[in-house]
């Protein structure tokens, strides 16, 4: 090869490599059950979120963004797929026995379509650390399978009941990590309770933690999907000690200890150990954000921070919530109705953080109307990676750099699990019913949200032409499923005459 060809192979070569180099890189922080108000940015004045807090000062904060379900499993599949609850292949959460004793959620289909898969195709290698719940290592749902080149964690979200289980899964494996395991539900009716009764060897969290930071460690000289569904602070209360001890006791004095009676694991001090487990969270989430400044990937990787759902829901004891948590005290949904497993505000609209160096103006703001389904689109935008065609969400980038959006169709929720439940949020109009897999469903009932945050006034009766038009756009937009019929939709077949 002569001179010039070395020099213009060179010149290629150095091109082709900067450009690699360019490729924004994405992190994508996923917490389980925070609610809307829970973080210092969002008004949180009890629980200690410094490194939330600082993304926020440092990117851009939504104001009214939700999840794409109000459980697990299809908010994680609505937010991989890109496709809302009317077309999602999940839309309740559900287990696909397999003989294990932790068989994992209902698969997704085989065809589908995940983000990790996308950014594949456009050179990004992808890793998700934490929690899976979308279908067992031996299923066309599992992460190996779904674009992802490791995965780390629970695939199955029943383990991750515990934060000392026997196992984590390891890519299409399990390592063992506690011998002696603690299992994610246990009473205790009478004694003391004892928070070291409830620990084991690992702390499954630290570990997850670990890992991730080997993939950033391994892939930082390629462009990356680091996805991090976080399991914190989803019941059983199994936070560090350390934590605990950095709150007061005396807001346990009041109630004392929580005993497993509405489920999960007891606790000695419930309220400092729900803030504990947030805590602990905002202190992985600020590991993650040293480690890529460490490396030197901060300026062109963009972080996104959202929850999966709203914080946990009532039980049959009044004086807790799911699991000993204790929403009233912190004031978890900030005012807003309902909790986790509701398509109310408080069910779905969640935080939303987003870092982009030297794209979006720090220490901002949006209302833009989003949620989960905007992902796919937006982050396959900023990869410049192309995406499916059948995507239901709209790109964000402009609202995360210009200031200026708007959605290209109604945001909606079909939601098969608390007895089904159904929303059309086409901003600020919100239409909403609930109780449709029963004999009685309930009748639709329509909301201001931006006036009537709390949804406390139905303007159904009033808005008689929004509330069909909204019931229309849900009708016309939606896929039947025969795993999750939705009878209100459904023609009864005509008797043979």
């Amino acid at each position: 090869m002569n001179t010039l060809a070395l020099l213009t192979f060179a010149t290629f070569s150095l091109a082709l490599g900067l450009a690699t180099a360019a490729a924004p890189n994405i992190v994508f922080i996923l917490a389980d059950d925070l609610g809307y108000g829970e973080l210092g940015c969002y008004g949180q004045e009890k629980i200690k979120t410094p490194h939330l807090d600082r993304l926020a000062s440092e990117g851009i904060k939504f104001t009214h963004h939700y999840t794409g379900a109000p459980v697990c499993a299809p908010a994680r599949c609505v937010l991989l797929t890109g496709r809302h609850l009317g077309h999602a292949d999940i839309r309740s959460n559900g287990i696909a026995p397999n003989g294990r004793e932790f068989p994992g959620q209902w698969p997704i289909n085989a065809e589908s379509i995940t983000l990790a898969e996308a950014l594949q195709k456009g050179g990004y290698v992808s890793g998700g650390f934490g929690k899976w719940g979308l279908g067992p290592s031996d299923t066309n749902g599992s992460p190996i399978k779904q674009g992802f080149k490791h995965f780390y964690g629970y695939n199955c979200q029943r383990n991750a009941h515990s934060f000392y289980p026997p196992f984590l899964d390891d890519d299409e494996g399990t390592e063992v990590i506690n011998p002696s395991p603690i299992p994610g539900h246990q009473e205790q009716a009478t004694g003391e309770v004892k928070a070291d009764d409830y620990r084991a060897k690992t702390y499954a969290p630290d570990r997850i933690l670990e890992k991730a930071l080997e993939f950033l460690d391994h892939n930082q000289d390629k462009p990356f999907f680091l996805y991090l569904p976080f399991v914190e602070p989803h019941v059983a209360m199994h936070p560090p000690q350390e934590w605990v001890d950095r709150y007061p006791k005396e807001w346990d004095e009041e109630k004392g200890p929580y005993r497993g009676q509405n489920g999960y694991l007891p606790h000695p001090r419930p309220r400092a150990g729900y803030a504990a487990m947030i805590s602990d969270l905002d202190e992985h989430v600020g590991t993650i954000l040293a480690r890529l400044k460490k490396l030197g990937l901060e300026e062109n990787t963009i972080v996104i921070f959202t929850s999966d759902n709203g914080t946990a829901r009532p039980g049959k004891d009044p004086d807790f919530h799911t699991g000993g948590v204790d929403p009233l005290f912190f004031h978890s949904t900030a005012g807003l109705r309902g909790y986790k497993g509701s398509v109310n505000e408080g069910g779905i609209r969640v935080p939303a953080i987003v870092r982009w160096p030297g794209k979006i103006k720090a220490g901002t703001s949006t209302s833009a109307p989003s949620y989960f389904p905007d992902w796919f689109p937006t982050l396959c935008a900023i990869a410049k990676v192309e995406s499916p065609e059948n995507l239901d969400g709209s790109d964000l980038t402009p609202a995360l750099t210009e200031g200026n959006f708007q959605r290209d169709k109604p945001m909606i929720w079909e939601f098969h699990g608390y007895r089904g439940q159904l929303a059309v949020i086409d901003f600020p109009w919100k239409a909403i019913r609930q109780q449709v897999n029963t004999k009685k469903p309930g009748s639709w009932e329509l909301y201001n949200i931006q006036d009537d945050p709390a949804e406390t006034n139905d303007l159904a009766s009033v808005k008689v032409d929004i509330l069909s038009r909204l019931e229309n756009t849900f009708k016309n937009d939606r896929t039947p499923n025969q795993r999750y019929p939705l009878r209100l939709y459904t023609q009864p077949k005509k008797a043979n005459k």
